[in-house]
Formats: C-alpha cells, sequence, structure tokens
C-alpha cells in the first residue's frame, strides 16, 4: 500500500511529466525556430546581438508587443551605450529538457577592434553560461559562473532585465510592500557612487516583483529564486535613452545558479495576434497598382470578408469592395493575405475594413503625390538639419546659429568614440589642434548626431542634383540667407529651395577641399558630453575659434574659451573619394546658371580627384565617370567605361542605374547591347527575389529598420525603368514607396515619414528626440526585426535602428521616389 508521501509524488511527477508532453500550447515550450514559446508569450535567448540598443540577451514578447529585453550580466546598473557588453558564443539547445544556454564572457575583445567605438574593459577576466527553461507557464533565467566573482567585483556585478519604458508610463508596479507607478521623468532622490558616479536610490527592492497588475496584457511577474533581493531601477538616471531595469547582485562565491529567476508573463486566454491591414498611409494613383496586405497570425483561421469603402461628403460610408482576402502565404511568423483593388480609380477617399480593424483614411487621385507628401522633407527636415545657420519656424527656433568655430585639426593617432580615425599624419598642411579655416559654411547635420560625415553631404548633393535635373521641381517655401545665415521655414524668397539646398552642401564640401586640399572624412564634437546633447547645437561651442594656447586647454566644456570646437577628421579612402566627386560633379550641371562660381569649382575637384585618384578596382570609378560625362560631354570618360564593359555587366545590380542615363553619350551598339544582356538577367534575379515576400518587391528584414535600403533599392529601380523600359517595369519603384508609406510588416502601418499621411512616425531619432517629438519631413529607418521572426517599430524616440533620420539617402531618396511616382503614372 503506498504511503500519502508516494501517492503526492507520483501526482506531481505525473503532472510534470503531462506538461512536458502535452500538445497544449498553454506552457513554455522550445520551438524549431530556437526559442521558448506559449500561446501569447515568446521568449527568445541570443537571437539578437544588439545590447546598446536594447537588443540581446533574454528577450520576452508579451502578447504581441516586447517587453523586456537584455536580460544578461552587466558591469553597470544602468549601462549606456559605450559600456562593456559580454562576448557572446554560439546558442546551445537541449530539446530533451527545453532548455536554451549560451556561453558568455568578459571582455569581449571585438568591441576593441578599429573602426569601432571603442570600449574599455575594466580588469575582469569573467566567464558564464546564461540558460533559459521552460517552467510550465513560467520560465527561468539561470546563470551559472565558471568561478566566484573577485572580491573587488562583488556588489557591482548583476543580473539586469531592462522593461521597455514606452508601455509602462502611467501603470503601477507591486514590490513586497513597497508599490508605485512608472513615472514619465527620472526623479530622485539620487546619490554618488564611490567611483562618483550618479545614481537614483531603486524605485522598490524585494523578492518579487508584479508589473502592471492593472493591465492583464502587461501583467509580469518576476521572483527572485536565491536569498538576495530585486531591484527596480530607473535606468534614465544618467542615460535619457535609458529603460527601467530589474536587477540582482550576484552573490560572493557563487558559482552554479549564481542568478536564478522565475519570470511569469501573463497571456490573454487564447490570444491571437489581431489582424491588422497595411495600406499606403498616403493613398494610390488611380493608375498605379493597389494591394492591400492583411497580416494575420498563424493559427487565425476565421478569415473575414475585407471591404474597401468610400467615404460619403455627407459622412458614413459607401461599400465598394467586399470579398475574401486572396492567400499569400507565411513570411516571419504571420500568415499574409492580399486584396487587389488596382480596377478602383474613382477618385476620392477611402478606408480598408476587416473585422474590427479600419485603416487610417487614404486618397485615390491623380494629384495624390503632388502635395503634403514630399514637399515636408524639402521645406522642414532639410532647413532643421542645416548647420552653420540659424533655423526660425515662425514661433519657433529649431536651432541657433552654430558651429561658426569650425574645425580644429583632429588628433593624430586617434580614434574617436564615433568611429572616425585620424592615423598617424593629418594628410594636410595643418597641425593636430590647429584651426582650420572655411569649414563653417554650408553642410546639414547628419541624423541625429550633430556630426558632418563627406559621404552623407556628397550623397545629397547628388540626390537633390538628380531631383532637380529629372524633374525640374522649382518650389519655393523658404528663405535661405548665406550672408546673414538665417533660414525662415515657411517663407518663399524666389529661388527654388532644392538649388539653395545643394549649394549650402556645395559650400561645406567645396570649401573643405580648397582649405584642407582633399575632403573630409568628417567633423565632429571632441567629447562625449557634446555627443550626447539633447538640444540645440549652438550650446555645442562658444563659436569662437579656440586660441591653442596650452594655459586654455582645461577651461571646461561650456565656458567662454573651451577647447569646444569641433575636430575635422582626414583619411587615405579612394572609394569615399570618388564617391564625393561624383556628387560635386552631377551638381556642377544644375548649379550653372544657380551659382556658376561655384559649379565651376565643383567641376575642377571633381576632374581632379579623376586624374589623381587610384581605387582599388576600376568599379569604384564608373559613378564618377558618369557624371563626368554627362557634364562635360567629354569622351575619355566614356572610352573608360567601354573599355570596363565586362566589369560593368558582372555587377549590373550596382552598375545598370548608374550607365542607363548615360548609354545615348556613351553611343557605342556592343556596350548597350552588353547593358541589356545583364539587366535581363538582374530582373530575373528580382523577380525571384519578390516571390519571398508579400510586398512586391525583394525584402530581407533585419536588426536594423529596411526603409533606407528600400527606398535606395526604389530610386535604382527608376533608372533601370527609364533606361530599359521594355525590360524593367516600374512596379518594383511604386512597391518600395509604399512600403515606406505604410504597407510593411509589423502592427504599426505608420509611414515612415514623419508627418506624411494619415498616420506615420510622430517619435523619432533625431535632434528632437529628446522632446519626444518628430521633424515633419524626417525618414525613419523603419520596421526592424527582433531576431529571429518579430517585425517591430516602437513608439519610442530613442531606438536609432526603428526610428533614426538620416542625410544622404535615407532623405534625398524619399524625395525622389515620390516626384517620380508623380511624374511616372501622370504621363500615363
Amino acid at each position: 500500500m503506498k504511503t500519502f508521501a508516494q501517492i503526492l509524488m507520483f501526482l506531481i511527477l505525473a503532472d510534470a511529466f503531462a506538461q512536458q508532453n502535452s500538445d497544449s500550447t498553454d506552457i513554455f515550450k522550445l520551438n524549431d525556430q530556437e526559442y521558448l514559446e506559449r500561446r501569447g508569450a515568446n521568449v527568445m535567448l541570443a537571437h539578437d546581438f544588439y545590447p546598446e540598443s536594447h537588443q540581446g540577451g533574454v528577450g520576452l514578447i508579451q502578447n504581441g508587443i516586447r517587453v523586456a529585453t537584455n536580460g544578461d550580466l552587466r558591469l553597470e546598473p544602468a549601462p549606456g551605450q559605450w559600456q562593456p557588453v559580454p562576448k557572446v558564443g554560439e546558442r546551445q539547445v537541449d530539446r530533451q529538457k527545453g532548455e536554451i544556454s549560451v556561453r558568455m564572457s568578459y571582455p569581449d575583445p571585438s568591441k576593441d577592434r578599429v573602426g569601432f567605438n571603442p570600449i574599455i574593459y575594466p580588469d575582469l577576466d569573467m566567464s558564464y553560461t546564461l540558460k533559459v527553461l521552460p517552467e510550465g507557464k513560467s520560465f527561468r533565467i539561470v546563470v551559472d559562473l565558471d568561478k566566484p566573482l573577485p572580491e573587488e567585483w562583488v556588489g557591482k556585478v548583476g543580473m539586469n532585465f531592462e522593461l521597455f519604458p514606452g508601455i509602462l508610463f502611467g501603470k503601477s508596479y507591486f514590490m513586497g510592500d513597497e508599490f508605485g507607478i512608472f513615472n514619465l521623468q527620472a526623479n530622485g532622490p539620487g546619490f554618488y557612487t564611490e567611483d562618483g558616479e550618479y545614481r537614483l536610490e531603486p524605485m522598490a527592492t524585494g523578492k518579487e516583483l508584479t508589473v502592471a497588475p492593472e493591465d492583464p496584457k502587461q501583467t509580469l511577474t518576476i521572483r527572485n529564486l536565491k536569498d538576495n533581493e530585486l531591484e527596480l531601477l530607473d535606468g534614465r538616471a544618467i542615460h535619457s535613452n535609458g529603460w527601467f531595469i530589474v536587477r540582482s547582485l550576484v552573490p560572493a562565491g557563487a558559482t552554479k545558479n549564481a542568478i536564478e529567476w522565475l519570470v511569469t508573463p501573463n497571456v490573454i486566454e487564447n490570444f491571437i495576434y489581431d489582424p491588422v491591414v497595411q495600406v499606403s498611409q498616403v493613398g494610390y494613383h488611380p493608375a498605379q497598382e493597389k494591394i492591400a496586405v492583411v497580416e494575420t497570425d498563424k493559427t487565425d483561421t476565421d478569415i473575414k470578408n475585407i471591404k474597401l469603402l468610400k467615404v460619403k461628403t455627407d459622412g458614413g460610408f459607401t461599400e465598394v469592395i467586399s470579398q475574401k482576402p486572396e492567400k499569400w502565404g507565411d513570411f516571419m511568423r504571420y500568415k499574409y493575405y492580399q486584396l487587389d483593388f488596382t480596377k478602383i480609380t474613382d477618385p476620392g477617399m477611402y478606408v480598408l475594413e476587416y473585422g474590427d480593424y479600419t485603416t487610417e483614411p487614404f486618397q485615390i487621385s491623380r494629384d495624390v503625390y503632388k502635395r503634403d507628401v514630399w514637399q515636408p522633407t524639402l521645406e522642414y527636415f532639410l532647413p532643421v538639419q542645416m548647420c552653420h545657420m540659424r533655423v526660425n519656424d515662425r514661433y519657433k527656433v529649431w536651432h541657433g546659429l552654430c558651429h561658426m568655430d569650425d574645425a580644429r585639426m583632429a588628433p593624430t593617432d586617434h580614434n574617436h568614440f564615433d568611429g572616425y580615425i585620424q592615423g598617424t599624419e593629418t594628410l594636410t598642411k595643418y597641425e593636430a589642434g590647429e584651426h582650420v579655416p572655411g569649414l563653417n559654411q554650408g553642410a546639414w547635420h547628419d541624423a541625429g548626431d550633430y556630426d558632418l560625415r563627406i559621404e552623407s553631404q556628397a550623397a545629397t548633393v547628388q540626390g537633390l542634383s538628380h531631383i532637380y535635373e529629372i524633374f525640374q521641381e522649382d518650389y519655393d517655401n523658404t528663405s535661405i540667407d548665406q550672408e546673414t545665415r538665417i533660414v525662415e521655414i515657411l517663407q518663399p524668397d524666389g529661388k527654388p529651395d532644392i538649388l539653395q539646398q545643394i549649394e549650402h552642401g556645395l559650400l561645406s564640401i567645396v570649401n573643405g577641399y580648397e582649405s584642407l586640399e582633399r575632403f573630409y572624412r568628417g567633423i565632429i564634437v571632441p567629447t562625449n558630453r557634446q555627443y550626447i546633447l539633447l538640444g540645440d547645437p549652438v550650446t555645442h561651442s562658444d563659436n569662437v575659434p579656440f586660441s591653442n594656447d596650452p594655459e586654455d586647454e582645461n577651461i571646461p566644456i561650456g565656458l567662454e574659451g573651451a577647447p569646444d570646437d569641433r575636430w575635422v577628421f582626414t583619411e587615405n579612402n579612394p572609394r569615399r573619394e570618388l564617391q564625393a566627386a561624383a556628387g560635386l560633379a552631377a551638381a556642377a550641371r544644375v548649379m550653372k546658371d544657380f551659382n556658376p562660381d561655384l559649379a565651376r569649382r565643383s567641376l575642377n575637384i571633381s576632374e581632379e580627384i579623376w586624374n589623381i585618384t587610384e581605387p582599388d578596382d576600376e568599379l569604384q570609378k564608373v559613378m564618377l565617370a558618369v557624371e563626368l560625362l554627362r557634364t562635360t560631354k567629354e569622351k575619355k570618360y566614356s572610352d573608360f567605361l567601354v573599355a570596363n564593359i565586362q566589369l560593368i555587366a558582372e555587377n549590373i545590380e550596382q552598375t545598370g542605374w548608374v550607365v542607363g542615363p548615360a548609354l545615348p553619350l556613351i553611343n557605342n551598339k556592343k556596350f548597350t547591347q552588353k547593358m541589356r544582356a545583364a539587366v535581363k538577367g538582374h530582373l530575373q534575379t528580382v523577380q525571384e527575389q519578390e516571390k519571398k515576400t508579400p510586398y512586391g518587391m525583394p525584402y530581407e528584414p533585419d536588426i536594423w529598420g529596411a526603409g533606407w535600403g528600400i527606398q535606395d533599392f526604389g530610386v535604382k529601380q527608376y533608372f533601370f525603368h527609364t533606361s530599359y523600359p521594355d525590360i524593367f517595369p516600374a512596379k518594383y519603384m511604386l512597391s518600395a514607396m509604399n512600403f515606406v508609406l505604410g504597407v510593411h510588416p509589423g502592427v504599426n502601418t505608420s509611414s515612415f515619414a514623419s508627418g506624411v499621411g494619415s498616420r506615420s512616425i510622430t517619435q523619432a531619432y533625431g535632434v528632437n528626440r529628446g522632446e519626444f517629438s518628430h521633424i515633419p519631413g524626417g525618414i525613419g529607418s523603419g520596421t526592424a526585426l527582433i531576431r529571429p521572426d518579430f517585425p517591430e517599430l516602437l513608439e519610442w524616440p530613442f531606438l536609432w535602428q526603428q526610428t533614426e533620420y538620416v542625410l544622404g539617402g535615407g532623405t534625398t531618396d524619399y524625395l525622389f521616389l515620390i516626384l517620380a511616382a508623380d511624374k511616372l503614372l501622370n504621363e500615363k
């Protein structure tokens, strides 16, 4: 006869066996993608590799939202962007136990490689195994150290788990007898550590934390199974882009199970991802292919009719289409369907309705791209980015007259924390630290940083030049005065804005070349405190060139006379020099009447670069050869292209769109035939890649948003189509544009162009990010991939891999696409 204890043990083992072998989706199990999954929750380990931007370690997706990430041992309570991260080994999977593990170690020597933001690692040799294990509706996070922490590191190394703030503000937390809310801003009290670093007192301490118990979609419990306590910290104490952090310290002497947490995410019963209808937030031209994409849970079998409804002028809707969407198939973690409503051409405002989901209104009109779509980029974003100017916008000043002390020659043998490298020489007549004249005019600040990179300056100039040359757009709604250095947004001055912006870029590139006798690599602030500025760049420096007196070197940044001037870096980089020269050659064509002197100087520089630059391979000279041929009509450039016919044909994806517009000038039948044959082969490649996604074009999701690359692809497609119209269709260009305007994966169907369309990115990583705002016409990087299969575009301004604005192709490619679509579609 069995004892009670034996019966109890039997029941426990039976229950555990049943949970392990059950087909139920209500408990965590290891799936084929090597992460733990239960219905409504996923746990990833070391799929992502970007902890500097809140992707890495243990991550948790709960009820369709990524709520926590970066679960790992860290050396600081609230790490910043350039602080030590562990070296990540290969992920190991034990399918019998359902366990995922990865070997980790400090330091990570790869982070000290040349050209990467250098990270200074402390004297710590630590190796460990980080594991996640399923435990019914919960999962455990376990850390096994190879050896105990050195005594001096006890109390410093701890397990961190970051909670996404954007969905927590105003929600509550409980930790034992302590409770409170997640505040919009970091609040005191604070204190200084023995190392002099400022910290906030923990929001709460205890054994078990419950997050947002009032919201079943977000309720999350974390219990520390060891003797030490959990801390709930506000990671914004030092870093404005920090997240809320759950942390517990590694105990002295601990090795096996040094950290052991039990994490229980609440999930909605029978959770199914709500369907999303992805449509252009701007709308469509009547002659345009119109395909809406419906994104659903893979388990969703309740496929409803999708309805196209026309908005009535007196209120309500008229049903235009009601039918089952056509199944496309699986992509990433979702199942996709499509509605092709190309045949609908009647002008008006429309919405699409699928079950409980209704899109924002969009239009069908021949004039859909003529207003409010490309203009914000030209009349807001580019002016706001203008350096060496004061930028006024009615009652607002976007920034004051900045960086008039540009620039000091960068120190030799210096690796800047943002990746700029100055070698053993300055490569100029200027000594390290010496003021370089002529650099305090023109240029645009790059992205959310305030640096000036030659490649982004030149790409913007070249892109704008192509735009003006092809579309002859004389739009004028901005006043730009280079003498007074004042910009007035929404105030016309009688001059085409595009030409004025090209001029502004050229002033920096040309003046810089003439002063340095070479292109600058980049111009950037010298200190981290200046670099992370959230605010007006006029506060970067005192606008007065540094004295170079040794006694002034120690004046603190922020005080008059400080060594706060930006540094200018140089390099030997033939590829980059040729690219920059191509931008000048293109600009010389369109500027010859607007600013003849600047056009002449630009052309002289581009020809000089052609003559003196020896590239690594001739392919790097193709673009410059084409631009110089189109500008000068000199035969030597067409001779170069013909001589490299085989190389150009073998790299047709890179070259076909470049040489296409120059084919009439090259005027060589054999060359043209060779290009056409290669282009036909490239079309087959694009067609095969297109089949892999429901978005009508090639698309490879990655850890960084794909928007800029897709825009670049779209611009190239315009040239493929217009240069080889009988081979390449326009559809790929238009699909790329639609992707940026809202037809992209994930629940956030926003237009990547801020302020454009019914719904757009309104929290973005630009110079405005500290205000949780946007710059109209800025183009975000877009939907990113949380590996291995979760598309994400969060409402959060500090994720540069999703919402960063950039200069160069990220700006001009967007302008180009919209104007190109308007031109092509209205020519039909």
